[in-house]
């Protein structure tokens, strides 16, 4: 959809349809007041009826409008007339594009952002809309042969005062990035495993690259890591005849020698758990165990669209987790990259392997923090459910930051202890570690098996198990935790 924002007055704007809010009590938006008047007392006359009791999330969509060159009026329900909370906000935009999507509507004008919310001022509620709105309306249909999509609308323009229109501005462009970001994730994770290759993945960050030219991309083949000592990552590739990758994306948008902040994206792009297999129920949901080298990939993007003047470097080490005659077996002790030794004890808790080896490659950067998101633990969705990702860490400025970024972007984290007496789990007789640490705490021993290799920097871990993804009907990738990591590079970008 194409973005605007518009400060022409409601009664002289064109369009198939224009939203705007009721409160409870009967009470009207500054916008619906104003079309109220200029319809003759056509919104009273809904709400007095009692079609709609302002609840936050309500609609009730009005088909004609006589005399006016707006042909629709949506209502859309904000709850008590006070400032909304950022969830609420959200959950009255989702409502509002939801009820949009069938009926044929090509241009919708918004009037949502005049509405008060507790923590977001114009910039941030504008930037809601764009990617609220982007995200209902996505759809795969890039392997379908009808692509045609639910939705019609192509142009949403957003009302605001002139006194406004600066801030609403660089909404525009924020929310633009972000949902762009987040679609080229959804798309890539979406893709099914016989397209989404490691090679493929490295392709897409290659004409990344391209499109940038502060973004260059490098990409390390099986024969690099094997010089590189990555013993834990290419057991993992074993059982494969897809190749292994590892992805490097550098983005030099701050000074030279300024320390950049490094991304780790999980890129499994699928997972069978090896030699000990995953039952067959739900296994295709597999692809989507690349989530974390998606979202990289489309925070990237989104830093260098937004040209944030920043050094980032998104690291992303992808393959596939197969069974086969050559495939790394439970008893099996690896040599990672930093020396340390694992004793494989489950083949499936392969995305800590891969992630170590990457780990220790990170320290080469000189990096001030580093944050690594994987799909990594069934335990943290049955912890946390589908709500909050799953957050980590050994310091707790960056923990506080990303939790300061998640609110913000309404992306939620909730973090857990990495507490020393966690690590005793993690012990083997016959190796430094072993790679599992027995069936409690599984979220939180993962997390301990990385910070072992996580000792030399400051360091976060975001466990995207439960959130990266939606199952059943809705079935499909949400793009998170694009928007909080694109929300914590804001917040880290220097103030002028």
């Amino acid at each position: 959809m194409d973005y605007s924002i518009e400060i022409t007055p409601l009664e002289k704007l064109q369009s198939d349809c224009v939203i705007v809010g009721v409160y409870e009590d009967q009470q009207l938006s500054p916008s619906a007041i104003a079309l109220d008047t200029s319809t003759q007392g056509i919104i009273s006359n809904i709400v007095s009826r009692g079609d709609i009791s302002g609840k936050n999330g309500e609609t009730v969509l009005i088909n004609v409008v006589p005399d006016s060159s707006i042909e629709r009026i949506l209502l859309v329900g904000l709850g008590k007339k006070e400032p909304l909370s950022g969830k609420n906000y959200r959950k009255a935009l989702a409502a509002a594009i939801n009820s949009l999507k069938k009926p044929q509507i090509k241009s919708v004008a918004c009037c949502l952002a005049e509405c008060d919310v507790a923590t977001g001022d114009w910039q941030w509620k504008t930037r809601q809309i764009i990617e609220v709105f982007s995200d209902a309306v996505y759809q795969f249909t890039h392997l379908k042969s009808d692509k045609e999509t639910e939705s019609k609308i192509e142009k949403v323009c957003i009302c605001a005062p002139q006194s406004e229109s600066a801030l609403a501005q660089a909404g525009l462009e924020q929310g633009r990035a972000i949902a762009e970001a987040v679609n080229l994730t959804k798309h890539l994770a979406d893709l099914p495993g016989n397209v989404c290759t490691p090679t493929f993945l490295a392709e897409q960050a290659i004409e990344l690259g391209k499109k940038f030219d502060k973004l260059n991309v490098n990409v390390l083949e099986e024969a690099d890591m094997e010089k590189l000592g990555m013993g834990a990552l290419l057991a993992v590739a074993r059982g494969s005849r897809q190749p292994a990758k590892l992805i490097a994306l550098e983005y030099q948008g701050g000074d030279k020698n300024g320390k950049p902040i490094v991304l780790i994206g999980k890129g499994l792009t699928f997972d069978a758990g090896g030699i000990s297999l995953k039952p067959g129920a739900g296994m295709d949901e597999m692809k989507y165990d690349m989530c974390g080298g998606a979202a990289v990939l489309g925070t990237l993007q989104a830093a260098a669209q937004m040209d944030l003047p920043l050094n980032i470097v998104g690291l992303i080490p992808s393959t596939e987790n197969l069974p086969d005659g050559n495939a790394d077996k439970p008893g099996d002790i690896l040599t990672s990259m930093s020396g340390k030794t694992i004793e494989v004890l489950n083949t499936d808790a392969e995305g800590r392997l891969i992630l170590c080896d990457t780990l220790t490659y990170a320290e080469r950067y000189n990096p001030d923090v580093v944050i690594d998101l994987a799909t990594l633990t069934g335990a943290c969705l049955v912890a946390l459910g589908r709500v909050p990702s799953g957050l980590l860490g050994n310091d707790d400025r960056l923990c506080n930051d990303l939790l300061i970024a998640s609110e913000m972007a309404t992306d939620s984290l909730w973090r857990l202890p990495l507490w020393e007496e966690y690590q005793e789990l993690l012990k083997s007789n016959f190796a430094d570690m072993a790679n599992i640490g027995g069936k409690d705490a599984g979220t939180i021993t993962a997390a301990c098996f990385l910070s072992r290799f996580a000792e030399n920097f400051r360091w976060a871990h975001l466990d995207i198990a439960g959130t990266a993804w939606r199952t059943g009907p809705a079935k499909g990738a949400t793009g998170r935790p694009v928007p909080l990591l694109c929300q914590y590079l804001i917040d880290r970008t220097p103030k002028a």
